[in-house]
C-alpha cells in the first residue's frame, strides 16, 4: 500500500491533483477540504489510500493523517464507498464530521449530497463509539472548551440570522483556524457573515 506521496505538485483541480515523484506522475482523487488546504504549494506531501477494484486502481489523497483516518472510518461503514466518503469530507472537515457523528447529528450528515437518512443513521451507529474517545481527548485540550463555546454561540447567531448551517460552520472554522482563540465572539460573527 502507498502510505503517502511526497513530490512536486504538477496539476490541481477541486477533485484531483497530479504529483510527480521521482519522474513518475500520480493522479490522486482529493476532497474539497484537501484542495483548499494545499493552496499553491509546489512541493506537497499527501497521505494516500489505494483502492483496488476489478477495473481500476484509484489513489485517494488527504492533506492530513486525520482526514485519511476519517476516510478509512467512513469506508468501513456498510454502503459507504470511497467516492461517497470523499464527498462527505468535501462537505465536512474531519473535526466537524467527527463531532457530528458523536453528537448523533444526522441532519448535518444528510446535508451532504447522496447521504440519505438510513445511511446517516448507519454512519452514526457504526462510528459513534469508535470516535467518542478521540473527540473527548481532543476537546479536553488546553483551549478546547473555550473554542467550542465560542464556535457554538457564533454558529447559533449565524443560523438565527438566516445563514445555512453548513456554510456558517465552514466560515466559522476557517476564521477560528486563522485567528485562533484570540478573536472575540462579536468579531467572529461579523467576519463569518462577510465570508458565508
Amino acid at each position: 500500500m502507498i502510505a503517502y506521496l511526497k513530490g512536486k505538485l504538477v496539476h490541481k483541480e477541486p477533485t484531483l491533483v497530479q504529483i510527480e515523484v521521482n519522474g513518475v506522475g500520480y493522479q490522486v482523487s482529493i476532497s474539497l477540504h484537501t484542495f483548499s488546504e494545499i493552496k499553491d504549494r509546489e512541493d506537497l506531501k499527501i497521505f494516500t489510500y489505494l483502492h483496488v477494484r476489478e477495473d481500476a486502481h484509484i489513489l485517494y489523497g488527504f492533506v492530513s493523517e486525520a482526514e485519511k483516518q476519517m476516510f478509512l472510518q467512513l469506508i468501513s461503514v456498510n454502503g459507504v464507498g470511497p467516492n461517497t466518503a470523499l464527498v462527505v469530507l468535501s462537505y465536512l472537515p474531519p473535526a466537524d464530521l467527527r463531532s457530528a457523528i458523536v453528537r448523533e447529528d444526522a441532519a448535518s450528515l444528510q446535508a451532504v449530497k447522496g447521504i440519505g437518512g438510513k445511511t446517516a443513521q448507519r454512519i452514526i451507529l457504526e462510528l459513534k463509539d469508535k470516535l467518542k474517545k478521540d473527540l473527548g481527548d481532543e476537546e479536553s485540550g488546553k483551549t478546547g472548551m473555550v473554542h467550542n463555546t465560542v464556535r457554538r454561540e457564533a454558529l447559533t447567531a449565524l443560523v438565527t440570522l438566516g445563514i445555512a448551517k453548513p456554510a456558517a460552520e465552514r466560515s466559522i472554522d476557517t476564521l477560528l483556524k486563522r485567528m485562533g482563540t484570540s478573536i472575540s465572539l462579536e468579531e467572529l460573527v461579523k467576519q463569518a457573515l462577510k465570508n458565508a
